[in-house]
């Protein structure tokens, strides 16, 4: 089965758009909402401002202790929670650009970025950032990683917040009763997974992602284990996903479920898979360290640990960019002067720590960095070394495509689950995903220069 090259994002824009001039405008209000195009306005600076979590549920109840610290120092403005669960994010922007209902703030990361940027419907926010007190208090890479995704044109569109580094994390205990040691590198993985694994006793070596969010996992453990450190080929027109050795890593990796994973993997997003790992008895997980509080709050610090991606070839570490989240004040909103109040507030020195304790991610503010949380939370600490030290290589992913996260996720999710269940090679997924890459690659080189 052979599917469409691309989608056509003008094509659906322009359907959309069409469909939106027959409604009755009725959300351009003083909440913030309205739709692409919309310039808005600076406003009061006081009143009621929206803003849209873009991970609902599992952020929800920090953000809510940084938005009750915000309106206490600032009494004059409100502001609405929205939490919408990451999977349904893009979309619900994606149709509020077009029809209107946008919130005041939202988050915005790399991966979403280009697309959202395209329509016009975020404010650069360079000449807002050189003005503020943040100014020079927030990580160099994490800034330089959103302005490349931001489109081509090096403007920044949202303030980073944290970055969410890639983590296996593999259970202590269960390692230490089997005489297995650390899984450092891909062939202890293999051979743990695989050790670990008593299908009779519902106990597995692996969890393996096949739902939402699949493809970022499976291109993490192709290149980490091909070593190939560069996305595109050396003219920078053709993309190396399916390198033979990128083919080969992958159908080691995809032929590990069933095999020494559960399978209910084959439809777990990452919410599944870590409450899959917390409350059972499997060997390893991969997910960022957004989870690592979970894993906490279900087994304790004793029983599990979280280490940088295993090295490969020549015992190099090669892992993919995982994207950098934001904050972004969508352009139609009527009152900017209270949205960037939020902004500021939320990424200052005592939100962002707070915040990302509590994700275990990596804070974007530099005197957050430095709080004695990150030397506690050790895979928050190992993630942050592995990225300075010089030891690990990052492939970095065409976040600045439009068309990345609808390739990268609805188009090819599905082929992904037909990989793991053998209905489809891994090199006809590959080629598959490689001629959607390539075609959008030279759309945007053509747009460019």
């Amino acid at each position: 089965m052979k599917i469409s090259n691309r989608r056509s994002r003008r094509a659906a824009l322009a359907v959309a758009l069409g469909s939106v001039l027959a409604l009755t405008a009725t959300a351009c209000g003083d909440d913030g909402s309205g739709a692409g195009g919309d310039k808005g306005a600076e406003g009061s600076g006081k009143g009621k401002i929206v803003f849209w979590d873009n991970n609902g549920g599992v952020r929800t109840d920090i953000w809510k202790k940084i938005i009750a610290d915000f309106e206490k120092a600032n009494p004059n403005i409100d502001v609405q929670y929205v939490g919408i669960p990451a999977t349904e994010y893009q979309s619900k922007v994606d149709t509020a650009i077009q029809g209107g209902g946008l919130p005041d703030v939202g988050g915005v990361g790399a991966a979403m970025l280009a697309g959202f940027s395209a329509q016009k419907a975020l404010e650069p926010l360079d000449a807002r950032l050189a003005k503020s007190s943040l100014n020079g208090k927030l990580s160099d890479n994490m800034v330089k990683s959103l302005k490349a995704a931001g489109g081509g044109d090096g403007t920044l569109y949202s303030i980073p917040t944290s970055a969410n580094n890639g983590v296996l994390y593999y259970r202590t205990d269960l390692f230490k009763k089997a005489g297995l040691d650390a899984p450092t590198t891909w062939d202890e993985f293999y051979k743990a997974a695989e050790k670990l694994t008593n299908r009779s006793k519902n106990e597995f070596g692996y969890t393996i992602r096949g739902g939402a969010g699949s493809i970022a996992q499976a291109l993490d453990a192709m290149y980490g284990q091909s070593g190939i450190t560069s996305f595109w080929d050396a003219s920078g027109q053709k993309t190396t996903v399916n390198d033979p050795r990128n083919v080969a890593a992958l159908e080691k990796y995809a032929a590990l479920y069933k095999k020494v994973t559960p399978e209910a993997d084959l439809n777990n997003d990452f919410t599944k898979m870590v409450a899959q790992w917390d409350s059972g008895t499997i060997g390893m997980l991969n997910h960022n360290l957004g989870s690592y509080q979970d894993h906490v709050k279900a087994l304790g610090v004793d029983k599990f640990r979280g280490i940088p991606q295993p090295t490969g070839p020549g015992g190099k570490r090669v892992q993919v960019s995982n994207p950098v989240d934001g904050l972004g004040l969508f352009k139609s909103s009527k009152n900017k002067e209270a949205a960037w109040k939020f902004i500021e507030f939320a990424v200052s020195h005592a939100s962002n720590s707070k915040w990302n304790e509590s994700a275990g991610a990596i804070p974007s503010n530099k005197e957050a960095l430095q709080d004695a949380w990150i030397s506690k939370a050790e895979p928050t600490k190992l993630a942050a070394q592995a990225l300075n030290d010089g030891s690990t290589t990052i492939v970095q992913l065409p976040y600045y495509l439009p068309d990345w996260n609808t390739v990268s996720k609805a188009d090819n999710e599905p082929n992904f689950q037909r990989v793991l269940l053998g209905k489809m090679s891994a090199k006809d997924f590959l080629d598959t995903l490689a001629d959607q890459l390539d075609k959008a690659q030279a759309e945007w080189k053509k747009q460019h220069g």
